[in-house]
């Protein structure tokens, strides 16, 4: 039974963060009202299966829900799914829905996530233009990834890669536009990309560094894709992955600090004492890294929202994790663990060649961050050593034969 003496908890965005978040609440024992508010019908799912499981046919989107939709009934968690915020009247403590509904709060929680940045070329907002955030972007793409179709994939990120790799595995021929000079260019060191622009180019894809599409325009059964270079490329449809931008325009309209995502504390906080936030949106505070930053990955989204979710139910704990990242592509499996600023040299446990391997980002003698390719049992002393944050012995590291765990406890 809720309990009405104690605070009613909003949490806005019923995504990944918000449904770990509200089932965070009842886990910590808090029995005040907690009500769930998203724009979308589905409830609260995961994400990474959009660009894999899902997008290959392979899961149906219920599989991703968090929990089924008995169990926020159970939970007494209040799901106000379809409904978009237009407004946050601080003073009131209101949140103001559309359709003219009001939603009053004595503490608000804010994981409204992140959006995919459009394409800023003519023909970009086209049916056959495809971005993938959620399950009806997902199977509007999967709907054109038939045997014989072509994908033209603009952007060599996390999602562009995955969604390219899923495509050939659907047996359509894909190219992919990238502006940097390798993939992953702006989460993964040059070697690393390197790796994966020879291992989409190994299962058939064209992949084209330095280049950028210049317009996109309808055509028969399809459309043209003109790249920077004039070539002009006929495809079934084109999806886009040039990154993911704050939805943090509530916060902003409502007076708190943006800076690139809601900035808040360790604890979720901003400098409204009843408003907390927690996910993409947010840039927060790591005390590991002891440095402000923005993260947009599964483990940030569920791990930070229940952390915060802890706080605003009477805890004090900080949320204090080092950054990590995964991604399937094929039959390799890729993950990383660090956000480094920088680093002096890379050093390889095992040959890219081999396509098993484990990298360390090294400042100095200190590794600062760390990669696995296809050796994922590795990635838990990667973050060790990381965490750890002291000088470790190059030659050891490098040797297969040194024992990491060893070197943790070193």
């Amino acid at each position: 039974m809720v309990d009405r003496s104690q605070p009613h908890i909003v949490v806005l965005g019923a995504g990944h963060a918000g449904g770990r978040a509200a089932e965070a609440l009842r886990a910590a024992g808090f029995k005040g009202a907690v009500t769930l508010v998203g724009s979308e019908r589905h409830p609260p799912y995961e994400r990474p299966p959009l660009s894999k499981e899902i997008l290959a046919g392979k899961m149906t989107p219920e599989r991703a829900y968090l929990k089924p939709l008995e169990f926020y009934a159970a939970q007494e968690i209040t799901l106000r799914l379809g409904a978009t915020a237009v407004a946050i009247d601080r003073k009131a403590q209101r949140l103001e829905l559309d359709r003219g509904a009001a939603l009053p709060y004595d503490r608000l929680l804010l994981t409204t996530g992140a959006r995919p940045r459009k394409l800023a070329i003519p023909g970009a907002e086209g049916g056959r233009v495809h971005y993938i955030r959620d399950i009806d972007d997902s199977l509007a793409l999967r709907a054109h990834l038939t045997p014989g179709a072509h994908l033209v994939v603009i952007g060599a990120g996390f999602i562009g890669l995955e969604g390219a790799a899923v495509a050939r595995r659907l047996g359509a021929a894909v190219t992919v536009l990238e502006l940097a000079s390798s993939p992953l260019a702006r989460v993964a060191a040059p070697e690393i990309g390197a790796f994966f622009a020879g291992l989409h180019r190994k299962e058939g894809v064209v992949l084209r560094t330095g280049t950028s599409a210049a317009a996109i325009e309808a055509a028969a059964g399809g459309v043209v894709v003109t790249t920077s270079a004039g070539d002009r490329l006929y495809t079934d449809a084109v999806l886009i992955g040039i990154g993911a931008i704050p939805n943090a325009e509530l916060a902003e309209a409502a007076g708190l600090a943006v800076a690139d995502g809601i900035v808040v504390d360790e604890r979720g906080r901003t400098a409204d004492p009843n408003i907390f936030a927690a996910g993409d949106a947010t840039r927060h505070f790591n005390p590991l890294l002891g440095r402000s930053l923005r993260l947009e990955s599964w483990q940030n989204a569920q791990n930070q929202a229940i952390a915060v979710a802890k706080v605003l139910a009477g805890g004090d704990a900080p949320y204090a994790e080092l950054p990590w990242f995964w991604s399937d592509q094929y039959d390799v499996n890729f993950q990383t663990a660090g956000a480094p600023e920088r680093w002096t040299d890379l050093l390889w446990r095992g040959r890219a060649e081999d396509g098993r391997f484990t990298l360390f980002y090294m400042d100095g003698p200190v590794p600062v961050a760390g990669a696995t390719v296809n050796n994922g049992r590795d990635m838990r002393f990667v973050k060790q050593l990381v965490a750890q944050g002291r000088p470790v012995d190059p030659a050891l590291l490098a040797n297969p034969a040194t024992k990491l765990a060893e070197l943790c406890r070193a």
